[in-house]
C-alpha cells in the first residue's frame, strides 16, 4: 500500500506535496520520494528512508526544489512475496 499526491498549478509544488502526504501519513511507511518539474527541465527526484520527516528535512520543507508540477509517493514495506514491477500486469517470472 502507498500514498500518492500530485500537483500541477502556479504555486511551488514541493511544499504542497509534502503537506498532502503529511495528511496521509500513518504507521508502516518506510520511505518517501518526491519528483518536481520546472517547465521543460527534467524532473528533480529526491528520496528518503524513514518517516516523512526525513524527506521534509532533506528538502528544507520543499524549499530546495523549484517547480510547479510534481508527484510524491510514500511506500510501505511489503512483506511476504517480493514486489516486482511487472506483477500488476500478470507477467511474474
Amino acid at each position: 500500500m502507498c500514498g500518492i499526491v500530485g500537483f500541477s498549478g502556479r504555486r511551488q509544488a514541493a511544499p504542497i506535496l509534502l503537506d498532502g502526504l503529511a495528511k496521509l501519513e500513518y504507521r508502516g511507511y518506510d520511505s518517501a520520494g518526491l519528483a518536481v518539474r520546472d517547465g521543460e527541465n527534467k524532473p528533480v527526484v529526491v528520496k528518503a528512508k524513514g518517516r516523512l520527516k526525513a524527506l521534509f528535512e532533506k528538502t528544507d520543507g520543499g524549499r530546495t526544489l523549484t517547480g510547479t508540477c510534481g508527484i510524491e509517493r510514500r511506500m510501505r514495506k511489503i512483506r511476504g512475496f517480493g514486489h516486482r514491477r511487472d506483477q500488476g500486469q500478470g507477467l511474474c517470472r
